[in-house]
């Protein structure tokens, strides 16, 4: 029990910059929604190049992260060799990386169909290979159990990014899309500057180590790409595959936007992963680890399930951070929450084949979901617009997730606690129909509803999960 409550209090500390922090960042929709009118497209650019980045970020990052902790903790390691050999290896790939980007700016541009803008694109290649490099230091202040001083620098950036964008696109009336990035680029570059000290490559490199950490990460990166294509590949392609290519940045920008309400549960994912992963590594050699990861699973299903409800029952009054003309895409919502839950279950149930130096199975896992989303994308988007991505990615998380549960029990079993799973899972889900087919129309009233409902549900977990102790 120890265990799990050192696990609750980093992801606590982690999700001051990950759920709070993403969820000030998420301000930058309604900003830009505001600035930037669906039917002008200026977001669906917004949508389509971030896609982008997050995709470079997992090449550029090549598994180096997952692959850190677990050189770091090894036996027979130098933890401060197995830091500064993967700095340099970071810094020599994204540097290389700019370097034909730059070089080849206008080309890259063209391809993707801004060749009056290749800025946009220059902007971002550097964003996107500083972002890279800082997630090395960033891990290492995860590994060195220093959650404040990485909240606070995520936190930063964060506020800085708002502050900058607040100016320019609310107190002066701007709307050139231009901006967007070339703010980010500063905030990121104050960031890099902040981080210098955590630079430490008195060790130097160690050639042999790199090969080992290769062999080791390779299957991760493609396990990574793999993992953010599903993600990011409906907003790559929806473009290329959309009749209509000048209504198809107003239909990306209405998804783009109304799917960033569903970050929430991406946002709990994400301070659970940067918790939940030094744990995983640090208690694999505890003979009561598979209990303890059982426990975790079935803790991140209720308090996501919580949180899917909670956005789900309120979205009548949360659909206001948005103008008016991006409404028609909220029906996105629940189906994009309900796949990141999946996706959540599936990074849970991934540690099994790192533990076990296996890590090729990842890679089988995300491509078959992978292949089940970009299939739906392909065939459906052309008549159903963005409604096939949300379920396209729902069926291509659920695949994953399911296959790697499979074979998971076989190579690894853990004894999770399925029945207690299938029950807050039918209840959450229940709720959620429940509430869509109240026959109330006065919003206040349905709205008190609706949070009787969400306390019940809230109830029965302190009751069943916190009283019994």
């Amino acid at each position: 029990m120890a265990g799990l409550k050192s696990l609750a209090k980093d992801t606590a500390i982690y999700g001051v910059s990950s759920i709070v922090g993403r969820f000030l960042n998420y301000l930058l929709v309604p900003i830009y929604a505001a600035a930037m009118s669906a039917a002008s497209g200026g977001y669906g650019i917004v949508t389509e190049v971030y896609a982008w980045t997050a995709l470079l970020m997992v090449i550029l990052t090549y598994g180096m992260e997952t692959t850190f902790f677990r050189f770091v903790n090894k036996e027979g390691e130098n933890p401060a060799k197995v830091y500064s050999t993967t700095l340099i290896m970071i810094a020599t790939t994204t540097l290389i990386f700019l370097s034909v980007c730059m070089v080849f700016l206008q080309e890259i541009a063209n391809v993707m169909g801004y060749h009056d803008h290749p800025w946009y694109i220059g902007m971002m290649a550097i964003v996107v290979a500083m972002d890279s490099f800082q997630a090395i230091p960033f891990a290492y202040l995860r590994y060195k159990k220093r959650p404040i001083l990485f909240a606070s620098l995520k936190l930063l950036f964060i506020f800085l990014n708002i502050s900058i964008n607040l100016c320019y696109y609310v107190f002066l009336g701007g709307s050139d899309v231009f901006y967007a990035f070339f703010f980010n680029l500063i905030c990121t570059g104050v960031i890099m500057i902040l981080l210098v000290p955590q630079l430490k490559f008195a060790e130097g490199f160690d050639k042999a180590l790199m090969k080992k950490m290769l062999r080791y990460s390779f299957p991760i990166l493609i396990l990574g790409v793999a993992g953010i294509l599903n993600q990011v590949v409906d907003k790559i392609i929806f473009p290329h595959v959309y009749p209509d290519p000048n209504q198809a940045k107003v239909e990306l920008g209405i998804y783009g936007a109304s799917s960033k309400i569903a970050m929430i549960m991406a946002m709990m994912t994400q301070a659970f992963r940067y918790a939940y992963e030094p744990f995983v590594f640090g208690k694999s050699k505890d003979k009561n680890s598979k209990k303890l990861y059982a426990d975790a699973m079935k803790y991140f299903i209720i308090f996501t399930m919580l949180a899917f409800l909670t956005v789900s029952l309120y979205l009548d009054v949360i659909k206001y951070i948005l103008a008016p003309d991006y409404w028609a895409g909220l029906k996105v919502v629940p189906i994009v929450m309900m796949a990141e839950i999946f996706m959540g279950i599936y990074f849970n149930l991934s540690f099994w084949y790192k533990l076990i130096d296996e890590t090729k199975w990842g890679a089988y896992f995300s491509f078959a979901g992978c292949f089940v989303l970009i299939l739906i994308n392909v065939i459906f988007i052309p008549k159903y617009s963005y409604m096939a991505c949300a379920w396209a990615g729902f069926a291509g998380y659920a695949v994953a997730m399911t296959l790697s549960y499979i074979v998971g029990q076989k190579k690894y079993p853990i004894n999770y606690d399925l029945k207690s799973i299938g029950i807050y899972t039918f209840l959450a889900i229940s709720i959620y129909f429940i509430s869509l087919i109240l026959p109330i129309e006065n919003i206040l009233l349905l709205l008190i509803v609706r949070t009787i409902l969400l306390a019940l549900f809230a109830g029965y977990i302190v009751k069943k999960e916190f009283l019994k102790r």
